[in-house]
């Protein structure tokens, strides 16, 4: 007499990550008017006057700011047009990206 054995699936369930966030970083540099660094953050970033200049004189401050924070390509893509504006102007803006802790 043989015997069947019958073993119970397992259903697998697909765990989602959250995607790695980035932070979008304003450095401060001696050469570019702060009028046109509130420009940029105004028009890529998409910031009030207010705020534009709050982030622009922490930076100024500070030497550098956490502008926003984003997923790797959006932020990445951010940085590179505004400091990529900057250099069009002829001015030394410059945006990086590092992940967020």
């Amino acid at each position: 007499m043989s015997r069947t054995v019958v073993k119970p699936r397992t259903k697998t369930k697909q765990k989602t990550e959250r995607p790695r966030l980035y932070k979008v970083i304003l450095l401060n540099d001696d050469y570019t008017p702060r009028e046109f660094v509130v420009k940029i953050l105004r028009s890529v970033f998409r910031m009030g006057d207010e705020q534009a200049y709050r982030v622009m004189m922490t930076a100024h401050k500070l030497g550098a700011c956490v502008v926003a924070v984003y997923t790797q390509d959006v932020a990445e893509t951010k940085a590179s047009e505004s400091t990529e504006a900057g250099r069009r102007a002829g001015h030394p803006l410059t945006f990086t990206t590092e992940p967020e802790d």
